[in-house]
């Protein structure tokens, strides 16, 4: 199987569980790792046989920017859940950063993978 990726989107997002995260947007980045069959447009050339990258990235850069999630767990599965629902993919990975939630740290997160089968 394929990949179709999409790295370092980062999407301002009201989540967190303490009482000041509730009160502010903070940036989280986003890395998409989607299963399809490119071998279909690699041999027709058209656009329309394609997994459009952009228009996943902007419909995950929107529902995360409305999302309202505390977890980073349930954001990086609804995310896997919208894009299964919507590209019809047999399978997506999902990696959710928080840049600087911990002292010390770059980034903290989650990496989940979901297939068609889970969805």
């Amino acid at each position: 199987m394929d990949i179709v990726y999409v790295r370092d989107l980062r999407v301002e997002a009201l989540i967190g569980i303490y009482d000041w995260e509730r009160s502010m947007r903070q940036t989280v980045r986003i890395d998409l790792e989607m299963g399809w069959n490119n071998s279909i447009p690699a041999h027709s050339d058209d656009i329309n046989d394609t997994l459009n990258y952009k228009e996943a990235a902007k419909m995950i850069s929107a529902f995360v920017a409305d999302s309202q999630f505390q977890l980073v767990e349930t954001l990086a599965e609804k995310i896997a859940h919208c894009l299964l629902a919507k590209f019809d993919l047999p399978w997506v990975k999902v990696t959710l950063g928080k840049p600087s939630a911990v002292t010390g740290s770059s980034e903290v997160g989650v990496i989940i993978e979901r297939s068609r089968e889970q969805h």
